[in-house]
């Protein structure tokens, strides 16, 4: 059953939000602005509502694969591998040539529904961090660590190993955002 879940978990990551608001709109987000199927660029290129339309339905995603794990009795640590595998798959979608989004959205779902006081260590590390480089990008970097940091603090890294290799993979996603930020703080 449990393998079940994994690949299930994977399939929702494929549903890319800003695929289908896009062709709501009839904008094909994968030829605009930065061809990204996340909330980022469909708020860019459509407008607000696209961006939050987009934002809920991929932290929705990572909502939904917590929630039912945890309806399902799963032990926690096959809910956190659940919860990698949604973001893998927003990240690599098979039906779109494994090119999808950056998975900030569907993180912010995970991290809400494993562990809220976890995740606050990461909107402290993103606010602190958003304070002295004025760089959302940047400040993310700095949300990556304090997160981390929190884990390791709790005695949780052992469980949440597969979470913190998501995060690795969301920042190689975001390595030319990361340079162009660095570029422009020189």
């Amino acid at each position: 059953m449990v393998g079940l879940y994994w690949a299930i978990s994977y399939i929702i990551g494929n549903f890319m939000t800003a695929y289908f608001v896009g062709k709501a709109y009839g904008v094909n987000l994968k030829e605009e602005r930065s061809k990204n199927l996340g909330a980022r660029n469909a708020g860019s290129v459509i407008g607000k509502s696209a961006f939050i339309w987009t934002f809920l339905g991929d932290s929705l995603k990572g909502v939904l694969v917590v929630g039912v794990g945890r309806l399902w009795h799963f032990e926690e640590w096959e809910i956190v591998l659940g919860a990698c595998l949604v973001i893998i798959g927003h990240l690599y979608p098979f039906w779109l040539k494994f090119n999808g989004g950056k998975g900030v959205a569907t993180f912010i779902g995970v991290g809400l529904a494993l562990s809220p006081s976890l995740f606050f260590m990461m909107v402290v590390g993103t606010a602190i961090t958003l304070s002295v480089t004025r760089s959302l990008t940047l400040s993310m970097l700095g949300g990556f660590l304090f997160y981390a940091g929190a884990i390791i603090f709790t005695d949780k890294l052992l469980l949440y190993i597969p979470i913190l290799v998501a995060i690795i993979f969301m920042l190689m996603k975001h390595m030319s955002n990361i340079k162009e930020a660095l570029e422009r703080r020189k």
